[in-house]
């Protein structure tokens, strides 16, 4: 039912700070906006060399070495993360997508694009061939905004993107070309159904298959949300003001929740759980969705929108590491069920490339400056995805630059997230470096986990060595001195662009 919301599913208006909704237009309330300085929580970063992130298995936790009273504490005290042993089955590296390859399935607008499953579906070759292992799909269920964002019936599935049919068909299509589909579950919040008391906090769903309705009221809502009355438990995370935040401590919920998604893995055909606004609830319950369903070994990634630190004038500081501090302990939380997408690499990347500032591309360590420095084998990189480009434009990779983003994301360790916008609309050239450096990727054995090496970071010119077996350069410096990468010692350019090439060396087994 739409009248839960007071805004209809066409429009994209926000609501002043004085009106609150019972459910919001289209998000997002997290914005990449300069966040105000703070302390830095205790940091641990991963053993590797200085220059270098390590191959599996993935290392263990340290405290930082830097001086200040936060590394003291943690040598005294263990830290929020202790040391473990790196034979420890908890730090064991990815397996099942270690080298995966992953691809947004849609835009912000693709909604309203007629039958977008058939859309995806009649893609299936193309995405194939350009190396892709995993697409990630549009929220499933019946929604009170079209994008899919605020979920109503979850057992609904004919939605603005298609039929229950059509989505079946288009995950049966992805499996039989070895593909694996990923659903993005939104289950932070629910939209109503029904009155109580004036307000809208009780639910409805029908189930077609014998399992636990998600038919709740106010029990299900968290007691401390502003606008819904719950009764439930308080909020184990961030408030989301557009909707109910559903109480995850309660059992009875999490249980229909499991159910759901066991649903969606077993009956429509999902092999992995792209997870929205993981900072509106506890980690934990993380671990228990994933570990019931799909399981640990597959590729899942929550969005943990983390604000980065920006100095005046909108230029974001170099150091990140209070946000990729953030998203570690997120993913310790979740007992490492869950990889988090490396947001401080895509805004330090974008701003690297935006203002020639190159050496922003290494930390004081020697390492990549975004959680692929520290955790890359659970860090998804992006480029752009629904929220920061498309048509919502909230935080935009410079469009004349992206080829070099994708010659720095596609080379490097992390698992790679390719925006479906950049591979099917914006050209030819485009899709074919796109797919050249996907295929370089395979050639090369690159992985999440592959040996970094960063040979130079200048405001001009970034040069790395990834796995041994590739060399990027990014930057408008031409003349690269020593470190162009030779032909007698095995180097073979592969392709280039704009302030971007790369080379590759020959297998010797070869």
């Amino acid at each position: 039912m739409l009248q839960n919301c007071r805004f209809h599913s066409g429009l994209t208006a926000r609501p002043s700070s004085s009106e609150r909704l019972l459910c919001a237009p289209p998000r997002r309330l997290l914005s990449p906006r300069p966040a105000r300085r703070v302390g830095l929580v205790a940091r641990a970063e991963f053993q590797s060399s200085a220059a270098a992130t390590e191959a599996a298995p993935a290392p263990a936790p340290k405290p930082r070495s830097s001086s200040g009273s936060d590394s003291d504490s943690d040598e005294a005290g263990g830290g929020a993360l202790a040391l473990q042993e790196r034979d420890s089955a908890f730090w064991q590296a990815p397996r099942d997508y270690k080298k995966a390859v992953m691809l947004q399935g849609f835009a912000w607008d693709s909604c309203f694009k007629n039958a977008w499953y058939n859309t995806v579906a009649s893609k299936v070759d193309a995405i194939k061939a350009a190396g892709v292992t995993h697409v990630w799909l549009p929220p499933p269920s019946q929604s009170v905004a079209p994008q899919g964002y605020l979920p109503g019936q979850l057992y609904n599935l004919n939605s603005k993107y298609g039929s229950r049919d059509q989505l079946v068909r288009l995950t049966q299509a992805l499996r039989a070309a070895g593909i694996k589909p990923i659903a993005d579950i939104v289950i932070n919040h629910r939209c109503a159904d029904e009155q109580e008391g004036g307000v809208w906090n009780r639910f409805r769903d029908d189930v077609d298959h014998q399992g636990r309705r998600l038919d709740w009221g106010r029990w299900a809502i968290t007691c401390n949300d502003p606008d819904f009355k719950g009764s439930g438990n308080p909020d184990t995370g961030d408030d989301y003001g557009a909707a109910p935040d559903l109480d995850h401590a309660n059992p009875e919920l999490r249980a229909a929740l499991v159910d759901w998604l066991g649903w969606l893995q077993r009956d429509i055909g999902f092999e992995g759980w792209r997870l929205d606004f993981v900072r509106g609830y506890g980690a934990q319950f993380v671990t228990q969705y994933v570990d019931a369903t799909v399981g640990a070994d597959s590729l899942n990634v929550g969005e943990y929108w983390v604000d980065l630190v920006w100095a005046g004038g909108g230029h974001l500081e170099y150091n990140q590491d209070a946000a990729r501090q953030r998203l570690c302990d997120w993913i310790k939380a979740n007992g490492e069920r869950c990889c988090a997408f490396d947001f401080p690499t895509k805004g330090l990347l974008q701003e690297a490339v935006k203002r020639g500032q190159y050496d922003r591309l290494r930390d004081r360590q020697g390492k990549a400056p975004g959680l692929l420095g520290w955790w890359p084998g659970k860090a998804v990189t992006f480029i752009e995805n629904h929220d920061t480009g498309s048509t919502q434009q909230h935080w935009p990779f410079p469009s004349s630059h992206v080829g070099a983003g994708y010659a720095y994301m596609l080379t490097h360790p992390g698992v790679p997230c390719i925006f479906w916008d950049h591979l099917f609309d914006w050209g030819d050239d485009l899709r074919r470096a796109i797919a050249g450096l996907v295929a370089l990727r395979r050639r090369a054995g690159l992985a999440a986990d592959s040996k970094l090496e960063i040979l130079a970071a200048e405001p001009d010119m970034y040069v790395a060595r990834v796995g041994g077996r590739v060399t990027v350069k990014l930057g408008p410096r031409y003349d690269m001195g020593g470190l162009l990468p030779k032909e007698a010692e095995g180097w073979k350019f592969v392709m280039s662009g704009k302030d971007w090439a790369v080379w590759e060396k020959a297998n010797k087994a070869s």
